[in-house]
């Protein structure tokens, strides 16, 4: 398996050219890098002004693994091939490094380039990009790649300090600055004259302050990028500052997964703060992180979670008998959430509200709390990504265990740990009573071992002594049901009078009226079965537009035109007989077997291949009336030729999609000429999930009739 790594935007306020000065002390040997031996030059070549310079050193490095693993591979050290193009006149370094040592064994290959910062000409950018190939080593391909990741991440941490370290020297040296490199000239002529001061030496350029031109750093600016963008970069600085101490293999993780973000979810992708959550949640595993990203990104499309705030308002009911709400915060910043279990009447606002009700009231929450975390984050100048949540149980009874309460508990537990990870800093129980081990049995199963680990239980009045809820909040804010001088401002409860209840048949309606509150569909799509849908135009130029994500396998997306009304298919006869076919539903096909491409009916866009975990968004502008049928069909990857060889992703890509199934969520809308907003050739439309990012979401294209854009 091959290993990679990015790494963030270093930035040092210095200028270029006193950084290459630092940098050309690293060689031949540094003292700061132990592992770095020694270095020689094998090569040197300089264009003739002088301006590109391209240097390749044969580098030794002496790895710190054990010496029966050296013994066995027959070496003491390893070498590397480096070759540095340094440009003075565009003021850029790039770095290319090899193995010499085990080449067709293992192949390493790192990029470094350091640039100048594009907002202030007098700082410089560093970054950072590598990756290791272990096809074999004596058996040991296991231990060798930890070693040599493990040695890896250790000198990527040294290298901003080593830089420092040179510039530090350089200062107390009595060198601040460092001329820029100029073209020569022959003195006397009018060039020379206008290319150089007064003085026989080139002026030098000052260091400005560190605030000069200093990038905004606040999340309201840094944050919200339009991150559709290849060009958009996370720097170390922004990182530490908002974001928290990552490892260097952490960072990377971060930055991969959010460049296949931005890669396959153009425009709008989640904050860095989210996406961060989800890799924690897995242990930083990139593609487990990936995969429930990308299940939660569909979840909240379709039920359009990222409006919650605004749209959802509670009836009146749960205002009244909700024990709940948010309480200053903790000693170290975090949001803090009091919910008075024991006081609720769960069994009667699920009898009154129904279940999916009290979903929206916890989700509405859950998204209050990480806009309250990003205002801490501000407030407090250190990263806040979580919160702490009190739960008191005082008068929990077996009335709180009632089975239709508990499976809606369930249900909510389920959505929220699916959703949003990593959001719980602390979880207290105070006053837990005798029937809590048996809740507690019930619901911990779909608890996260990692959330549960958060959690502290008090039995009685065990939270006022040490190591109870003084360690935790300050004593001016403990509530006063808890013995505290800080009054709470949510309701106390009560019992829901059973004149509110609703009935099953009411529950059930409401339930499914939101539901199917979505402006999303979801549909199947199985080997030989496309899912197509009809869409009927009267007039011309109409426009189409479409935008579905891609939540299972891959699929084939087409759109076709005729003239005909297409025929849906009569039932089958053994349906008509009442018996199911095994292969289960069949999705109904709107193309008749007997039409003919470019008779009966043609194609108007080009089919576009989408991947799964890809948001695909467009438009089609119609040229005549009539007949318009989207079709979504399953896509297989080509068969190999009798010449090749099956590569190892393919046979597992093939292993993993063995049901022949994928699945969609789609919305389409058909809008007249006049009421379309964007381009009239093309609509490139972007991600609507989970985003912190602004509302541009269309730009045009030089498609003639139309666009689809992922």
């Amino acid at each position: 398996m091959v290993q990679e790594y990015q790494s963030p935007v270093r930035v040092y306020k210095h200028p270029f050219e006193l950084i290459m000065a630092a940098y050309a002390r690293r060689f031949p040997k540094c003292p700061l890098i132990p592992v770095f031996v020694d270095s020689e030059i094998i090569s040197e070549d300089q264009s003739e002004d002088a301006s590109t310079v391209v240097t390749k050193r044969r580098c030794m490095i002496d790895i710190d693994a054990p010496r029966l693993l050296k013994r066995i591979a027959g070496v003491d050290y390893l070498y590397f091939i480096q070759k540095n193009t340094l440009n003075r006149r565009d003021r850029t370094l790039h770095i290319e490094v090899r193995n010499e040592t085990f080449s067709n064994r293992v192949i390493v290959c790192e990029n470094c380039k350091y640039t100048v910062h594009p907002e202030n000409e007098e700082w410089t950018c560093f970054e950072q990009t590598a990756s290791l190939d272990m096809k074999s080593f004596f058996g040991f391909e296991s231990m060798a790649e930890k070693i040599a990741m493990k040695q890896y991440a250790a000198s990527i941490k040294k290298g901003k300090e080593i830089i420092e370290h040179y510039l530090r020297e350089l200062e107390d040296e009595g060198i601040t600055y460092i001329p820029r490199w100029i073209p020569p000239v022959s003195s006397g002529t009018a060039a020379a004259k206008l290319l150089l001061p007064p003085s026989s030496t080139p002026r030098a350029i000052p260091v400005k302050s560190a605030k000069d031109r200093l990038p905004c750093k606040d999340p309201s600016c840094s944050m919200e990028l339009l991150a559709g963008s290849p060009d958009d970069k996370l720097d170390a600085d922004y990182i530490r500052r908002y974001l928290g101490d990552l490892t260097p293999l952490q960072e990377s993780c971060l930055i991969r997964l959010r460049q296949w973000l931005q890669e396959t979810h153009k425009g709008k992708i989640p904050k860095d703060q989210h996406v961060l959550r989800f890799l924690r949640a897995r242990d930083f595993n990139l593609d487990k992180a990936r995969e429930i990203l990308c299940q939660s990104l569909t979840w909240r499309k379709q039920h359009q979670v990222d409006f919650l705030l605004d749209t959802w308002k509670p009836p009146q009911l749960l205002q009244e008998y909700y024990t709940g709400g948010w309480h200053h915060h903790d000693r170290d910043g975090r949001p803090f959430y009091v919910l008075r279990l024991g006081q609720m009447d769960t069994k009667g606002l699920v009898r009154a509200l129904g279940e999916e009700v009290l979903l929206r009231q916890v989700l509405s929450i859950n998204e209050e709390g990480l806009r309250r975390c990003e205002e801490n984050t501000r407030v407090f100048g250190r990263p806040i990504s979580c919160w702490t949540c009190l739960v008191d149980l005082e008068g929990l009874n077996m009335r709180h265990l009632w089975r239709p309460g508990i499976k809606a508990l369930l249900r909510i537990i389920e959505v929220v740990e699916a959703n949003y990870p990593e959001t719980l800093g602390h979880l207290l129980i105070l006053r837990a009573p005798r029937v809590f081990p048996l809740l507690w049995t019930l619901v911990s199963p779909l608890i996260d071992e990692n959330t549960r680990k958060k959690f502290l239980v008090y039995a009685g009045n065990d939270y006022q002594g040490p190591g109870g809820l003084v360690d935790l909040i300050d004593t001016e804010i403990i509530p006063d049901f808890l013995g505290g001088d800080c009054m709470c401002e949510f309701p106390e409860g009560g019992t829901v009078p059973k004149s509110l209840y609703r009935t099953a048949e009411e529950l059930e309606c409401e339930e499914n009226r939101l539901l199917t509150d979505s402006i999303y569909k979801s549909a199947s799509i199985f080997k030989g079965a496309p899912y197509e849908m009809l869409i009927e135009i009267t007039e011309a130029s109409s426009v189409i537009t479409w935008d579905f994500d891609v939540s299972k396998g891959d699929v084939t997306f087409n759109i076709y035109h005729s003239k005909r009304a297409p025929q849906l298919p009569k039932k089958d006869t053994l349906g008509a007989h009442g018996i199911t076919s095994l292969a289960g539903p069949v999705n109904a096909q709107l193309i008749d077997k007997n039409w003919v491409l470019g008779q009966d009916y043609s194609m108007v866009e080009k089919a576009l291949i989408c991947r799964e975990g890809e948001s695909v968004q467009g438009s089609h502008i119609t040229r005549w009336p009539g007949f318009y049928i989207l079709q979504w069909r399953f896509h297989s990857s080509p068969a190999c030729t009798a010449s090749s060889l099956p590569r190892v992703d393919d046979v597992l890509a093939s292993l993993q999609v063995s049901t022949h199934k994928c699945k969609i969520m789609y919305y389409t809308e058909v809008l007249a000429s006049h009421d379309f907003r964007g381009s009239m050739t093309s609509l490139e439309s972007c991600h609507s999930g989970f985003s912190q990012l602004s509302g541009a979401t269309t730009s045009s294209s030089q498609s003639h009739t139309s666009s689809i854009s992922r």
